[in-house]
């Protein structure tokens, strides 16, 4: 069965508004909670401990259930996956609101999990339903993760004043079930084009390359891609741990997510006991992720029309490396420092969400490097926040945290190198005279490539 180009466009249109409300309800849950935690010890009597372990919760959750979204998406189909996961988000988020500790606890579960699986599909949905607009797809859903995050924040007060914590924490169950009725027609015509969806995952996508080949009327590809139709298909076989290229950047990612939820746990204490007010030491967290909003929606756009991103890595990592020494040598300087904190995390994020679709051949194979990527990369960024608080608390100042991050900006840096170099992750074993990572020729004369693995 064949679609007419008008049921396409309409469907695409459609794709495309289930995008922006999925990745609006990515974030909400999680950072509403922060701001009613006293509230919430109180109504539900909770230790420091079992505080802790709330606020921890959903980074755990986030690691453990991204491994399981490729599979859920294989099995029943990407749409069907996502309107799942936004169902298991709307009863997560009103299961939290029943006065029972257990409740609380399991809704954050629930809600997490489907988060997820969600952050797992956005860039496979991407990749696959707008090849050539990766780079500013991928900006518009970071952009809408931080709006979203950013009205889970602001809020959760307003409401609890309104009506109390229960119309705080379950008022975005509303808009998760307007995505999952939304996303559920997409499932249910998904199930009806299966065999020609099949093929399409299986193909590797056209992209949105820019320069000269684009203007002459030739096929576009995305930065990093190779011509090499063969690639698609094999990429279906075995498993991304065998790939180093995959290894790349699910460790970038990691790092980079460690540094940010580092920063914005402890960098008010720090600056507080640097001299700075309460509530301006406070108001420099905000000021990060306001920064990250607009490069956020940049970043990506710019890594997508690049052919190697190695330059941009480079550049972000350093500016990180430069706040951090310029925490440790003049920490009165507190708002340099957090406008560099934010170019820094607002750059290196999107750069890896970007490259979860430029490492990959298609669609199906960005599902499964995200899963892996995603769930490895946030179960290393829940060690941060610890240790660091751990650290202080063993040797009574800052420095030796500080220090931790900036030996840790050393694999940052290498990972997001190897990640950020042209190429395509190749499951599993290579063929005996094949590549494990398929990489392009300088000019598109043939579909050679090289055992980029083994060179490295």
């Amino acid at each position: 069965m064949t679609s007419s180009p008008r049921t396409t466009r309409s469907a695409a249109i459609w794709t495309l508004a289930g995008l922006v409300l999925l990745t609006l309800n990515l974030r909400a849950a999680i950072t509403g909670v922060p701001p009613l935690l006293g509230e919430l010890q109180d109504t539900f009597g909770l230790t420091g401990v079992e505080v802790s372990v709330l606020t921890t919760l959903p980074e755990l959750c986030l690691g453990l259930f991204s491994a399981l979204a490729p599979l859920l998406a294989r099995r029943i189909g990407t749409e069907a996956a996502i309107t799942a996961a936004l169902l298991v988000i709307t009863a997560g988020l009103l299961l939290r609101v029943v006065p029972a500790q257990t409740a609380l606890f399991s809704g954050t579960v629930l809600a997490a999990a489907g988060m997820a699986t969600g952050n797992v599909l956005v860039p496979a949905v991407i990749k696959r339903g707008f090849p050539d607009r990766v780079g500013p797809l991928t900006g518009l859903s970071m952009m809408l993760l931080s709006v979203g995050g950013a009205a889970g924040a602001g809020l959760a007060v307003p409401l609890d004043h309104l009506g109390g914590w229960r119309p705080a924490l379950a008022a975005w169950a509303v808009p998760a079930l307007v995505a999952a009725l939304v996303w559920g027609p997409l499932a249910l015509r998904a199930r009806t084009h299966r065999p020609e969806r099949a093929a399409a995952e299986a193909a590797p996508s056209a992209g949105a390359g820019a320069g000269p080949s684009a203007a002459a009327g030739r096929p576009r590809t995305p930065a990093g891609t190779s011509p090499d139709a063969a690639s698609g298909a094999a990429a279906e076989q075995g498993s991304l741990l065998r790939s180093p290229l995959a290894w790349a950047v699910m460790v970038f990612m990691g790092m980079t997510s460690l540094m940010f939820y580092t920063l914005t746990a402890w960098l008010p204490e720090i600056m507080h006991d640097h001299g700075f007010t309460a509530a301006t030491a406070g108001m420099m967290n905000s000021v990060i992720i306001v920064i990250g909003i607009p490069l956020g929606f940049v970043v990506p756009v710019v890594a997508a029309r690049m052919r190697d991103q190695r330059p941009l890595v480079l550049g972000a990592v350093a500016l990180m490396a430069v706040g951090l020494v310029g925490l440790l040598l003049a920490p009165r300087a507190g708002w340099v420092w957090t406008a560099v904190f934010g170019v820094a995390t607002g750059s290196a994020f999107p750069i890896a969400l970007t490259l979860l679709s430029l490492r990959s051949p298609n669609g199906a194979v960005t599902a499964r490097l995200s899963g892996m990527a995603q769930s490895g990369g946030y179960l290393l960024a829940a060690s941060g926040p610890l240790t660091f608080g751990v650290l202080r608390s063993v040797t009574g100042g800052w420095e030796a945290s500080i220090w931790l991050l900036l030996l840790l900006v050393v694999p940052e840096l290498v990972c997001g190198l190897l990640a950020a170099r042209p190429g395509f992750v190749r499951p599993g074993p290579p063929p005996p005279d094949g590549p494990e990572e398929s990489r392009p020729e300088p000019a598109p004369v043939s579909a050679r490539s090289t055992d980029s693995d083994r060179a490295r």
